[in-house]
């Protein structure tokens, strides 16, 4: 037993609650979501930056020339430029332990990104200035506000040409029914991006441009009689619009904010890593922390209780030496250590936990201990999937994270016979992973599944991590459906026999009535006035 656990083992009942609840309102557990391209790579490698866990930041000038950052490691990210899978990140600042889980920021990644929604406090939602709520932007507001996630909203990119700062305001306040409290309000127009009004105290926040934005910007505080002085009729015309916003109740509430009424904005330019540092203390002062998780029963679990957690994704790869996969867990309650064996709920059977890690980026060191909040590195975890939860002592099940309606389908074959046995490993791995569903029925045969996928790019990965990842080439077949509803066995007869529909059945048991189209559902649903049909997963983006 090690100095921890001989140190836990002695502390009494009480105690030991106090340092859970102590280390708990520690935790700052959070995801950055965006419409891709506003920023959201840039905005954690400055996050990280700023908090002096790196001392220089991946982004350059753009990207052309933009170096990986710790959160794009995939080759097809690093192409790109854009993030397809998601990792977790913790560093500490000014005493708060955060724990940044990043998202996926294409729209056909959107099922990875509800997951990460699941497992986080709240959310850091990235505007881009010059184009303010984009449809994903939209839909994924829309995920936080119904699920009772608090949002902070950052509007970034004020360096560059954009739009008029209420207008921006008035766009979330009718688009997604939010009402917007900025803590600091820009001074210049966007494009002319000169500092900000710290709007809980009146100064004036003074940017200070560093060589490419690569390492931390400075910044001078001015009273408001300096600022004037400073910064001359841009801090007049700031200080105006100011004096509306609070006005129009525009000034921050806590309650409403935790209540997901309103959101607080801030104004940034990540790539010069202006308004970085107010974002950080903003997350230390008002954003939540660890709270009680309802279980699937509703019942909320204390988090100073029994040790829990939950499994939100898995993912592979992240060792190229090995093929190795972590699967992340959410510590919800309690306390991990490292070596414990834990129970995995929905099996009842035991589950060791000696290959424990936490991460940054693609990095990795080993975790001895974990608090609610924080996000674990279980590795080589075959065993696990996404949903699943463990415990300790006494019994607990979270609720499943719902797999989204496939909007894409596509047959995979090997194109080389003789590699079936790492083709199907590699279909049943980026399954579990929740890469793609996978689709199967008597008719195509356990040699040609069905890959169904919210987007496209989905099947671009596939193709991809199958050919580096298990050395097998593949060919898709594009199939002609569009849509999917869950079946009953009854059902399944009849959709079977109809032309521009089948049937066909997840892994996790779940059949799937697939249609080219909802007018042929429909004809296929009034000739058949039995057959019953039921969408799924309500809440998706």
């Amino acid at each position: 037993m090690d100095a921890t656990r001989e140190s836990s083992a002695s502390t009494s009942p009480s105690a030991a609650s106090n340092e859970v609840l102590t280390q708990a309102a520690r935790r700052r557990t959070f995801a950055v979501i965006s419409h891709p391209d506003a920023g959201k790579s840039t905005l954690t490698e400055a996050l990280a930056l700023h908090a002096h866990v790196i001392t220089e930041a991946g982004a350059t000038h753009g990207k052309a020339g933009r170096k990986a950052t710790v959160s794009d490691w995939m080759e097809m990210e690093q192409a790109r430029g854009i993030s397809i899978s998601s990792t977790a990140l913790q560093f500490e600042h000014d005493g708060i332990v955060f724990n940044l889980v990043d998202t996926r920021g294409h729209s056909d990644f959107s099922e990875d990104t509800y997951r990460v929604l699941s497992a986080v406090d709240f959310a850091v939602m990235l505007l881009d200035g010059a184009k303010g709520l984009e449809p994903q932007t939209l839909k994924l507001f829309d995920v936080c506000r119904r699920s009772g996630i608090p949002v902070i909203t950052v509007v970034n990119k004020w360096d560059r040409p954009g739009l008029d700062p209420l207008e921006l305001m008035d766009q979330i306040e009718q688009r997604i029914a939010l009402r917007p409290t900025p803590l600091t309000w820009p001074v210049g127009i966007a494009g002319e991006f000169q500092g900000v009004i710290d709007r809980r105290d009146g100064t004036g926040i003074e940017y200070l441009r560093t060589a490419g934005g690569a390492t931390m910007a400075g910044q001078v505080i001015h009273s408001p009689d300096e600022a004037a002085e400073r910064f001359g009729e841009p801090w007049a015309l700031a200080s105006e619009e100011d004096e509306l916003l609070s006005a129009s109740e525009g000034d921050h509430d806590p309650e409403q904010f935790l209540a997901g009424r309103t959101t607080p904005v801030l104004f940034a330019a990540a790539s010069l890593n202006f308004g970085i540092s107010q974002l950080l203390e903003v997350m230390v002062t008002i954003a939540p922390s660890p709270r009680a998780r309802p279980d699937i029963a509703g019942v909320p679990r204390p988090v100073d209780g029994d040790f829990s957690a939950f499994i939100f994704k898995i993912q592979a790869g992240m060792n190229t030496a090995h093929r190795d996969h972590v699967a992340f867990a959410r510590v919800c309650s309690g306390v991990f250590h490292r070596g414990d064996v834990l129970t995995h709920s929905q099996s009842g059977r035991p589950f060791a936990t000696k290959y424990a890690q936490s991460v940054f980026g693609r990095h990795r060191e080993t975790a001895d201990t974990a608090y609610p909040g924080d996000v674990v590195g279980l590795v080589n975890a075959s065993q696990l999937s996404i949903g699943d939860t463990l415990f300790a002592e006494s019994a607990v099940r979270y609720p499943p994270i719902p797999s989204f309606a496939p909007e894409h389908f596509a047959v995979v074959r090997s194109r080389d016979a003789g590699r079936h046995k790492q083709f199907r490993r590699g279909i049943d791995q980026l399954d579990r992973e929740g890469v793609v569903q996978v689709l199967r029925s008597d008719l195509r045969g356990d040699q040609a599944p069905v890959l169904a996928a919210v987007g496209p790019m989905q099947f671009e990965v596939v193709v991809d991590r199958l050919r580096r990842e298990f050395q097998t080439e593949v060919s898709l077949d594009l199939l002609d459906y569009h849509l999917a509803l869950q079946v009953d066995a009854d059902g399944a007869l009849v959709v079977n026999g109809q032309p521009g529909a089948e049937v066909l059945t997840r892994t996790d048991g779940t059949r799937l009535a697939v249609f080219a189209d909802k007018w042929r559902m429909q004809r296929i649903a009034r000739e058949n006035p039995a057959l019953v049909l039921e969408s799924l997963a309500a809440g998706a983006v």
